[in-house]
């Protein structure tokens, strides 16, 4: 009901403030919400959102038109200052014959990683969000042992996914800075390494992490990409996942991005249950 209902809502969305829309709106959604929460039919409309868990029609229209306008660039209120992560420009995209295709190992076992373990300098990464925050880390190994660590702390409202990104972005470029020729990338979210392998997502860590690699091959370095299975006692992952759950920090990253839908959705969320 709900996409139906708010499609072209950032054209519409001032009428919502008029109590007349808000009751046709309150009308449509009282219903849904009874049979969502198996309620009696006398049951109130707000008693019934609150059971289901949903917001009124009217937030939800503001939510998705403050949405639209913070995508355009235009001042939200509800963002209170924050740094939005915006997508790249479509126009600051290689060509696509400039596009080098970015393949990605599965390693299941130790087995696994000892096979495509042939390189000078091998790097771990882990994002981790508990409790008191967000963290990224990295481990970097030589062929006999690890010879640096890195952490990387996040605003607590950011995600793990963000967390997994910007630790493979940052593994590239420390690869970049390492006089070796060959690298091994490891990382246990095959969702970052995929979006970094996919050239239309334009998120920015992802292309970002492509430039590197295609700076590395240019410098006649090569480096892969490897996804391992967590929590299988794989050392190098291990201690990633150790350090990024760590609480000092050596490295304050700047990336301190909020999801836009996130954000935005949390702000009339807390309007909803004010």
């Amino acid at each position: 009901m709900e996409p139906v209902i708010l499609y072209a809502a950032s054209v519409w969305a001032p009428r919502v403030n008029k109590l007349g829309t808000q009751k046709q709106l309150g009308i449509v959604q009282r219903g849904i919400a009874q049979k969502i929460c198996r309620a009696y039919r006398t049951v109130s409309l707000h008693s019934a959102l609150i059971l289901a868990g949903t917001l009124p029609l009217d937030l939800r229209v503001r939510e998705v038109a403050a949405l639209y306008r913070a995508r355009r660039g235009s001042a939200v209120p509800e963002l209170c200052g924050r740094e939005v992560e915006k997508m790249t420009s479509v126009a600051g995209m290689p060509h696509p014959a400039e596009c080098t295709r970015i393949g990605v190992t599965r390693l299941v076992d130790q087995d696994d990683v000892e096979m495509h373990s042939a390189f000078d300098i091998r790097i771990f990464t882990d994002g981790s969000k508990i409790n008191h925050g967000v963290g990224a880390a990295l481990s970097v190994w030589n062929s006999e042992a690890e010879i640096k660590t890195r952490k990387l702390v996040l605003p607590s409202f950011c995600t793990v996914y963000q967390a997994e990104l910007l630790a493979l972005c940052v593994a590239t470029k420390e690869a970049m800075t390492i006089r070796a020729r060959t690298f091994g990338v490891y990382s246990d979210s095959m969702a970052a390494l995929q979006t970094i392998q996919n050239y239309s997502c334009l998120h920015p860590l992802a292309v970002q992490a492509r430039e590197n690699i295609k700076r590395i091959s240019r410098e006649g370095k090569t480096i892969r990409l490897h996804w391992i299975k967590a929590h299988v006692g794989l050392e190098g992952n291990e201690r990633a996942d150790e350090l990024a759950k760590g609480g000092g920090c050596r490295y304050q990253t700047q990336t301190g991005l909020r999801p836009m839908p996130d954000c935005i959705h949390q702000a009339w969320y807390s309007c909803g249950h004010a």
